[in-house]
């Protein structure tokens, strides 16, 4: 290949790398920070064996061309004891060594487990009580309920910097992906199920999420602002949502959850009492076949509190009782 063809290819990839952002390498959450370092460390070591093999193949091929005549061939050889414990040897020790960094990271960073740390040496108060927020992943657009402030958003979240945060995360159509990249890695969020994670932003700003699982015609346009604000920041926040919203009744929630593209930013400042509940229960009409209180159900907490259906319904998928939902 020509030199002047090979820099053109270089300058044509940078330019369109240029572009791209690494918020996955440079993310803004602690849970993302650990994610992003188990990446690394994992990449770390499996390029300990990939590296070695690229390289001795190459030279190999080299050391071995036609052309070398110093090179010593032995046509008899089969067998080389310190070989095969190279070639066996570092490849186990390296799938032991990513199986504990697995078992360990899978259970460290559960999404439904309670946060022990904001961030690196700064364990969470004993004071400190996490932030709720349902999410129900509409066609083709994303509801936060926030219980606690009594208000709901279209397609923008806020949170306060250094305060833990609860997501409980369900569906109203069909499955989705909830996606956050600087906060947190994605949750799937299915209909009648609920899905949980447990995050922190640790930085103020604005950040994107969005879908991250297909999900029919407007798929490409369920993007949505996640904004790290101050305490006073988020107070304000949500004042301006009491000032300017709407009322998110059943009625109200119907249309709303009718399909649509590319929808605004759209506030409400009263939520209906047990919505959320509602939809995760597929009880908007308690007249309809599909509503999850005409089965069996697990025993569930009082109040808007509600219990997920038992592993063997929906359709074999489990959903776990003992994990409470509220709205």
């Amino acid at each position: 290949m020509p030199m002047k063809l090979l820099r053109g290819l270089l300058v044509c990839v940078v330019f369109l790398l240029a572009g791209c952002q690494t918020v996955l390498m440079a993310p803004s959450g602690d849970l993302a920070v650990q994610q992003r370092d188990l990446i690394i460390t994992s990449t770390l070591l499996m390029l300990l064996i990939i590296v070695p093999v690229i390289v001795l193949t190459l030279f190999f091929a080299w050391h071995f061309r036609a052309s070398n005549k110093k090179a010593h061939y032995d046509p008899e050889w089969d067998h080389s004891t310190i070989l095969e414990l190279l070639i066996w040897a570092a490849p186990l020790l390296i799938i032991i060594a990513l199986g504990a960094i697995t078992w360990v990271s899978t259970h460290k960073l559960d999404p439904y487990r309670q946060l022990e740390r904001i961030a690196v040496h700064r364990p969470v108060p004993a004071d400190v009580r996490p932030l709720q927020i349902n999410v129900v992943a509409l066609d083709w657009k994303w509801l936060f309920i926030y219980p606690e402030q009594g208000i709901a958003t279209v397609n923008e979240l806020a949170a306060p910097v250094d305060r833990p945060i609860q997501f409980k995360i369900t569906a109203s159509t069909v499955m989705n992906s909830f996606f956050i990249p600087a906060l947190a890695g994605q949750i799937y969020a299915m209909p009648g199920m609920e899905t949980q994670l447990q995050a922190v932003i640790n930085a103020p700003g604005e950040f994107q999420g969005f879908s991250a699982n297909y999900s029919g015609q407007g798929f490409s346009g369920m993007h949505f602002l996640f904004h790290g604000v101050t305490e006073e920041g988020f107070a304000q926040w949500v004042q301006k949502a009491k000032a300017s919203g709407g009322d998110l009744n059943r009625d109200a929630y119907v249309k709303l959850a009718a399909p649509s593209e590319n929808d605004p930013v759209i506030y409400y400042a009263t939520v209906a009492p047990g919505l959320y509940r509602a939809i995760l229960t597929r009880c908007l009409d308690p007249e309809n076949p599909s509503c999850m209180t005409r089965m069996d159900l697990s025993p569930h907490d009082s109040g808007d509190s509600g219990a997920m259906l038992r592993s063997g319904q929906a359709n074999g998928m489990a959903a776990s009782a003992t994990h409470p939902h509220s709205d």
